[in-house]
């Protein structure tokens, strides 16, 4: 039997895409974590009769009329319903002071999130299949005008 070898690769060409590969996984690992601090820090909810706007991370979205259930939405103290307590992060961010993205509840639920405060949460189901909890500086006055862009 006689063995013909292949002409090795040069080596140049393999480092060049290790480079670029590198590259790629630090500047969006970079601007992931940018995105999540401003989140932190910056991230709104925009009320409309378009629906509900998140704004703030990675996690924002237009979120319909059509795909609201009015009549869940209510303003909850997370710490007294431990049902809507965080049980596994399936894609987000979880720091000290900051969650946001997706969760599972402890009550099996899926839901989209931006907590910093858990006793001042709106509570908000979808048709899509997810529930939102918010933290806002105004969760009733929040909860009122959703309600109100139902009846539009």
């Amino acid at each position: 039997m006689d063995v013909f070898p292949i002409i090795p690769a040069s080596s140049t060409r393999w480092l060049w895409a290790v480079v670029v590969v590198l590259g790629v996984v630090l500047i969006g690992s970079v601007y992931v974590l940018v995105r999540t601090i401003r989140g932190a820090q910056h991230s709104s909810f925009e009320v409309s009769g378009e629906g509900l706007r998140l704004r703030g991370d990675i996690y924002g979205r237009l979120i319909p009329p059509t795909s609201i259930r009015f009549d869940g939405i209510r303003v909850v103290d997370m710490k007294a319903e431990p049902e809507l307590a965080l049980r596994s992060r399936t894609a987000g961010t979880a720091t000290s002071g900051y969650h946001a993205g997706w969760f599972t509840l402890r009550n099996g639920e899926r839901a989209l999130i931006y907590l910093t405060d858990r006793s001042r949460v709106i509570y908000i189901p979808t048709t899509e299949g997810y529930s939102l909890l918010l933290s806002t500086t105004e969760p009733a006055r929040m909860a009122e005008r959703l309600r109100g862009i139902a009846t539009n």
